[in-house]
């Protein structure tokens, strides 16, 4: 089956037949039409001063542009070489940087041979004192007929009610109410296609052709999400399901393309580069108040889980010499001027404080390095249903209203999907502080330099189903893990 166009993206392209885009006249060209028309349009945070713009086309493009600027004027252009793809992909994904943005300003822009123009807001700058949100997701699918609906295959449960808004929906409707979203791990769940299949949930195909319902689910999350991450920086990081096509299942089955991470390493453009972290595995940012983290749980540390030999079975990586990630993290939050940036925020997929199976193995490579080094909130996906929990420091806790030393760890794999929700394990532990088992999704607001607050939004109808604050008493040091 091919990768399925959003209607916006066909109407453009159809609009667009013979025209051509306007474009450096150092290069030559692009030449609208259907193969060239943008479709999943999706924006990043790219250093202090920087938009990452991506967008896919059913072509390669030889320089991927981008038209912006303060207004639909649209006087300023960027360009690149970067149109890759790899087999199984219908598509080609191209990534283009904009650069020198002022800070918390609206920008309007249109890659090549869209007929629509879309906005964005640049990053806050760091150390400005501004209250803001961002929203923050864990393992969330496609929705409709392939992923999570109102119907479920032989033995899947949790479906949707009729009438309940999906996460997607949920976001798009509350989306003033924050600057990014942060998407921690498994997205899309392409590699449920087999499932799907075996429960007849959907028509199975030709053994010839599995890796084309893989790219199709693909293509309709990028499509679904497009509403929201074209205008709002979306974030994200590596869980287990991007790792290839069968989940730690039957790997003998998935094409060269849908292996080691291959899709999730094209289709987005994380901040590595000017975080020095590596593609979109492990990176930092600045944003306002806040200093954010993302890790990588899935490989590149020891006994990582979906490395060969791993205890998930997914037989990718690692990505980097032995030691690289730990030694990245360690130096970027040594880093951190807690003048600048009195909040860091970490995240990373899989769980060591949670109410079900835990990533002892992810303990033991990220535990030490956050306490040391004063992070203030962890956050998590990877279990489907919500869990707060209070702060922890090796398993001691300490609540978070008292100026905790400890991070505060959450976690939300609630987004939902194909697969649904899961039962945590009873009695719960002993961290645990409220556990809510629906589809939903968090938004965090940094008050200021001493308040961070958390809402747990109920996806099927924009309901508050909880809210905890964490209250630091910040000392003029700013020494990480004393009162900061």
């Amino acid at each position: 089956m091919p990768a399925m166009f959003s209607r916006l993206a066909v109407a453009a392209a159809v609009a667009l037949i013979g025209n051509t885009a306007l474009a450096d006249p150092k290069n030559p060209p692009t030449e609208c039409t259907l193969a060239t028309a943008p479709f999943q349009i999706r924006v990043a945070y790219a250093g202090d001063k920087g938009m990452a713009i991506s967008w896919n086309t059913k072509t390669r493009l030889a320089n991927p542009t981008v038209h912006f600027g303060k207004n639909q004027n649209l006087n300023r252009d960027a360009q690149s070489d970067i149109s890759t793809t790899y087999p199984t992909s219908s598509t080609y994904n191209n990534h283009v940087v904009l650069t020198n943005l002022e800070a918390d300003t609206t920008y309007y822009y249109r890659p090549d041979c869209a007929t629509q123009t879309y906005t964005f807001t640049a990053s806050r700058k760091a150390g400005d004192d501004t209250p803001f949100s961002f929203a923050m997701i864990g393992d969330m699918g496609t929705f409709g007929p392939d992923g999570l609906s109102t119907t479920v295959g032989k033995g899947g449960a949790h479906p949707l009610n009729p009438g309940d808004l999906t996460t997607i929906q949920s976001l798009a409707a509350l989306k003033s109410k924050y600057d990014f979203i942060w998407h921690i791990g498994d997205i899309a769940y392409a590699d449920a296609w087999l499932k799907e299949e075996k429960a007849g949930y959907v028509k199975p195909l030709n053994l010839s052709d599995q890796g084309a319902e893989y790219d199709k689910i693909l293509n309709e999350f990028y499509d679904q999400v497009e509403e929201l991450s074209s205008t709002k920086p979306y974030m994200v990081g590596p869980g287990n399901h991007e790792a290839n096509c069968d989940n730690g299942s039957d790997l003998s089955i998935c094409l060269p393309g849908q292996l080691n991470f291959t899709g999730y390493r094209h289709h987005w453009n994380m901040p590595a580069a000017s975080s020095g972290g590596l593609e979109n595995f492990w990176y930092s940012f600045d944003h306002g108040m806040v200093h954010f983290v993302m890790f990588n749980t899935e490989t590149d540390f020891p006994n990582a889980p979906d490395e060969p030999g791993g205890s998930g079975a997914e037989n990718a990586g690692p990505f980097a010499p032995s030691g690289a990630q730990l030694a990245w993290l360690k130096k970027d939050l040594a880093a951190v001027d807690r003048k600048k940036t009195p909040w860091v925020v970490a995240a990373g997929h899989r769980p060591w404080y949670v109410s079900n199976k835990v990533c002892l193995e992810c303990q033991a490579a990220f535990e030490p390095i956050l306490i040391a080094n004063g992070v203030d909130l962890v956050l998590h996906g990877h279990q489907h249903f919500y869990e707060r929990h209070a702060a922890i420091a090796n398993f001691t806790t300490q609540e978070i209203t008292a100026d905790p030393i400890a991070p505060w760890y959450i976690v939300n794999g609630a987004a939902g999907h194909y697969d649904g929700l899961d039962a945590p394990a009873t009695p719960y532990v002993k961290t645990s502080r409220e556990v809510i088992v629906a589809y939903g999704w968090s938004l965090f607001t940094v008050h200021n330099h001493t308040h961070l607050s958390t809402s747990f939004i109920s996806s099927s109808n924009n309901t508050v189903l909880d809210t905890a604050t964490l209250i630091k008493s910040r000392r003029c040091d700013d020494t990480p893990g004393k009162g900061n």
